[in-house]
């Protein structure tokens, strides 16, 4: 942590035998270090835990509030579409959308991060009561007034719900609801001394759905792509971590179904598998364990050595399908810039 030290300079002059002697004390102030938040390494509180359910079709573009999350998570829900489940704590947004409903998927994921406050827009019949039972503060759309969960009336439903985070997150004081602050879920951050080899785009894909990321030596982050179009924000900022993990999972059937009957893929979160660490311009290769519900994902490189995350916002994606890179050559490399 870094530590900002002020040194105050105190001058007392005294008079001795009509001579004038000068003398100067220091005085060291230690001001207290800025917090590190432990989801993104990012400057930042560790507060309470919300969880929102976020829209990922094109008809739920610009999203808002994206920009803010701490951690975001790309799933694969019915028709082979991608939904969001975005992760905040050192910063809230007072909007976040659009809002969408729960899947079974996103049960394994939220139980890492402890009692958590989840904020969505509803759930098959059969699903409710498993978030019921869950170890989280259930604040879904179906128990909360229209003051807190807003239409946006720019938008055409069912992508206009927004979420009013700051009287969500002010009734979660007002009750004295039990949600835990932010912990390590199983990465640091710092600099990474894995091997790592340099790219230009990686892309990554889904049955119906697509996302790209470029990666921004200015900005020190990864450009993301939507369905081949710039994934920007209601503000438009552009989104993009400057950590991008590809988690590959095995994805299957579940016992649910949304409402048209679609049955509900669900994505395994739990156990071993393989992946990709996207920092600094760079892949590596990893592995990734997650022993029971209740602990976080370790990454390994193929060393065995734990890899270590750039600060900043991380998003993962969730797919089975390995992703297609774009390698930088060391011709390109020496290249000039056009």
């Amino acid at each position: 942590m870094r530590y900002k030290t002020i040194v105050l300079a105190a001058i007392a002059t005294s008079l001795l035998t009509g001579c004038a002697t000068l003398t100067q004390g220091f005085k060291s102030v230690v001001i207290a270090p800025e917090e590190i938040n432990v989801l993104s390494g990012r400057i930042g509180g560790n507060g309470p835990v919300l969880v929102v359910k976020i829209d990922d079709t094109k008809y739920a573009h610009p999203q808002i509030g994206l920009e803010a999350a701490d951690i975001v998570y790309i799933e694969q829900v019915e028709g082979g579409v991608t939904r969001l489940a975005a992760v905040f704590s050192s910063k809230i947004p007072d909007r976040i959308g659009p809002v969408r409903s729960a899947r079974i998927s996103d049960i394994d994921i939220l139980s890492q991060f402890g009692r958590v406050a989840f904020a969505y827009s509803g759930a098959h019949s059969k699903l409710l009561p498993i978030i019921d039972s869950a170890n989280l503060v259930n604040l879904g759309a179906q128990s909360q007034p229209p003051s807190i969960y807003t239409t946006d009336q720019s938008r055409n439903q069912p992508y206009a719900m927004v979420l009013r985070a700051d009287l969500l997150m002010q009734k979660i004081i007002d009750k004295g609801y039990q949600v835990d602050r932010a912990k390590s879920v199983g990465w640091g951050f710092g600099k990474s001394m894995a091997q790592a080899v340099p790219i230009s785009r990686v892309f990554i894909k889904w049955p119906a759905a697509s996302y790209g990321a470029t990666w921004s030596m200015s900005e020190k982050r990864w450009h993301l792509f939507h369905n081949n179009l710039i994934n920007l924000s209601d503000t438009g900022e552009k989104l993009g971590p400057t950590t991008l993990v590809i988690q590959l999972v095995a994805i299957s059937d579940s016992a649910y179904r949304d409402k048209f009957g679609a049955v509900t893929p669900f994505s395994q979160t739990i156990g071993t598998g393989t992946g990709y660490i996207l920092r600094d311009g760079t892949s590596i290769t990893a592995t990734w364990s997650r022993e029971s519900p209740d602990v976080g994902t370790t990454w390994r490189g193929l060393d065995g050595i734990e890899i270590p995350f750039a600060p900043g916002q991380v998003w993962v994606a969730l797919t089975d399908t390995e992703p297609d890179f774009t390698l930088i050559t060391p011709s390109a490399k020496s290249s000039p810039t056009k």
